[in-house]
C-alpha cells in the first residue's frame, strides 16, 4: 500500500522536476504508459511531455502547489492539487491556476510513477 507521505514527496519531486526541466527525474516519475489529458482536452504521452521540456518549447518560471488531497487504494494513489503555473509554451506566455489529478502507481521495484494525469483550469 502507498503511504500518503510517499505521494507528498513524489508530488514535490515532480513539481521541482517540472520547474527545472529535470529530464532524468521526469523520466523516473512518469510511467512509460502515461496518458496525460491537458486543460485543452489534448492527450499526450510520456514521450510527448518529456520532448516538450527537452526541446525548450515548454518553460516554467513559477510552479506553486496548494490544496493537495490524496486517496490511496492498495498500490494506487490518486492525488489532486491546485497549481499556479507561469511560463511559456511555443512562445505563448501563460499565467494560470490549474487543478491536476494524477494517478500514482507503486511499481514492483517500490517506485511511484504517474500512470495517468488530467489538468483543468480553475475558474
Amino acid at each position: 500500500m502507498i503511504e500518503d507521505n510517499v505521494i507528498i514527496e513524489a508530488e514535490e519531486k515532480l513539481r521541482l522536476a517540472m520547474l527545472n526541466s529535470n529530464l532524468d527525474t521526469l523520466d523516473k516519475l512518469l510511467a512509460p504508459e502515461l496518458i496525460f489529458t491537458n486543460h485543452l482536452g489534448q492527450v499526450s504521452s510520456k514521450q510527448n511531455d518529456i520532448d516538450a521540456y527537452r526541446s525548450g518549447i515548454f518553460n516554467i518560471s513559477t510552479l506553486t502547489s496548494e490544496e493537495l488531497q490524496i486517496q490511496t487504494i492498495n498500490n494506487i494513489a490518486i492525488a489532486t492539487v491546485k497549481v499556479h503555473l507561469v511560463g511559456s509554451y511555443a512562445d505563448a506566455v501563460f499565467d494560470r491556476w490549474l487543478r491536476f489529478t494524477r494517478v500514482w502507481h507503486l511499481t514492483a521495484s517500490g517506485n511511484c510513477q504517474v500512470i495517468a494525469a488530467h489538468s483543468s483550469i480553475v475558474a
